[in-house]
């Protein structure tokens, strides 16, 4: 089995997906073979891995870092939120079921046999597997049967290294507080811990350490300054839209409307990359910019319910006239679901049976079905004849008079809608804007000589530039204990 060790953090969004992802950039970087697992992971930014099936976008950005290619193993367990308290179940790439938050604590024991199936398929023929927690460990009315954090270290024997977030206040405690709280068993599994994002002056939290030190008798692997590079990485966690604040005015303002259900909203990434592009992540009590030349629906996973939360929020009289005033739209999966005239459940994939009238923005009708696509797949967009490369991840079927202008063409297919005045469109393909020759006919129609960089480049550039930022700020004895000398490869 290959060596490995885990990343837990004393909450959620200390920064561990960005963590793991520039020491496997690293460990690649010094000629490791090495591999991303993470044993559960929440959220409703998913990819279509290598193989063929569902995981958390981090996981396939980590692969991405590993130079290997992405495998449903990696994510074994992948939870979509539908509602508030429950999701549908992802289980080594496929769709397992779906549970209420209660009834999923009572599958988990059953789950960790297949964590470990695929725990040890991920790490065959490897040299290093990197491991990410989910949430932190200190959640201790979750531990009964956890196969996120202590429980998986533990069946696995991996150890573990605590993440402490210095930019939200409160590390020592944090880091203190899960010592505190930890059984002798799972705090014997914590080898260190790490201090992330911290802004200033390194040697001003000496003392901060020496207090961790006191406390816990953990050792400090390193402190880990605010990296700028990581900006440039796909965001999993719907926190960060939270967060969102809006930047400078620019040429051309883009507008996300972020529902509860949000899904995916790593899709406009290289749009937000741009330096002549300001994208705006709309929260419910905002209203729509007037300014926004572009207005992008983005996926869900739960399309009926975002869309009422869409009507409540007041958008669709926005959008409306946003359209009337000659404002573009595009609906991305379930955002191109919306935009038709209906949507209908028949078989209550969403709660129970029904049918909503749609924003009639395209005159397309949607029917949801049980059966899931997913694909990686090769297109074209039709207005421009730019090629393309993204994903396809929905239930539900859509067709209508539109559908006979086609958005793009998947492997040579037609697919998504456009409206006869060209204003609005729609397809069921993501990462349509990671494509360099797309984005710059796109912007171009807004009077924007953008486009021009290679975006997935630059991908690869921001995970240097991480893996660069951690071999600088890491202790170099404790990285060379993990991944080797320096040399190596």
């Amino acid at each position: 089995m290959a060596k490995a060790i885990m990343f837990q953090g004393t909450g959620s969004d200390v920064g561990k997906s960005v963590l793991v992802a520039g020491l496997c950039r690293l460990a690649a970087n010094r000629g490791l073979s090495v591999r991303p697992f993470k044993p559960q992971n929440m959220s409703n930014n998913a990819a279509v891995s290598d193989d063929g099936g569902e995981i958390g976008r981090a996981q396939w950005l980590q692969a991405l870092a590993c130079r290997t290619p992405s495998s449903v193993h990696m994510n074994p367990v992948l939870l979509k939120p539908q509602s508030d308290n429950g999701s549908q179940i992802i289980v080594q790439g496929q769709v397992y079921g779906q549970a209420r938050a209660r009834d999923y604590q009572r599958l988990k024991p059953e789950l960790l046999e297949k964590v470990l199936e695929s725990f040890a398929i991920t790490g065959d023929g490897a040299d290093l597997v990197i491991v990410e927690g989910a949430g932190s460990p200190a959640e201790i009315n979750l531990r009964r049967g956890d196969i996120a954090n202590m429980g998986f270290a533990r069946a696995a024997n991996v150890p573990v290294v605590l993440v402490g977030d210095i930019d939200r206040g409160g590390v020592i405690a944090s880091l203190v507080g899960t010592h505190q709280i930890l059984e002798a068993e799972d705090r014997s599994m914590v080898s260190g811990y790490l201090i992330n994002k911290f802004r200033g002056d390194v040697s001003l939290f000496d003392d901060g350490i020496a207090a961790i030190g006191r406390y816990t008798n953990w050792p400090c692997f390193g402190v880990v300054p605010w990296l700028a590079a990581a900006g440039r990485l796909p965001a999993e966690d719907s926190v960060t839209l939270e967060r969102a604040v809006r930047g400078e005015a620019k040429a051309l303002r883009i507008a996300v409307p972020v529902t509860p259900r949000i899904a995916n909203f790593d899709d406009f990434d290289a749009l937000a990359a741009e330096p002549d592009v300001e994208l705006v992540f709309v929260k419910p009590g905002e209203r729509l910019p007037q300014d926004a030349g572009l207005v992008i629906l983005a996926g869900s996973k739960a399309t009926i319910s975002d869309l009422e939360a869409f009507r409540d929020a007041g958008w669709e009289e926005d959008l409306h006239r946003h359209v009337r005033r000659g404002g573009r739209v595009i609906g991305i999966c379930g955002g191109y679901q919306m935009l038709g005239r209906s949507i209908s459940d028949p078989l209550g994939m969403e709660g129970k049976p029904r049918d909503i009238k749609g924003l009639g923005l395209l005159e397309v009708d949607t029917v949801m079905a049980p059966e899931k696509r997913l694909a990686n797949s090769e297109a074209r967009s039709v207005p421009y004849g730019s090629a393309l490369q993204g994903y396809e991840i929905h239930l539900g079927t859509t067709s209508g008079p539109d559908c006979r202008n086609p958005y793009v063409e998947i492997d040579g297919r037609p697919d998504g809608a456009m409206a006869h005045s060209g204003l609005v469109a729609g397809t069921y393909l993501h990462r349509l804007f990671d494509s360099d020759p797309f984005r710059r006919n796109l912007l171009s129609e807004f009077g924007i000589e953008g486009g021009v960089m290679d975006y997935r480049a630059s991908v690869h550039q921001a995970l240097d530039e991480v893996a660069a930022g951690l071999e600088q700020s890491l202790d170099p004895h404790w990285l060379a204990n993990i991944f080797g000398p320096a040399t190596k490869g």
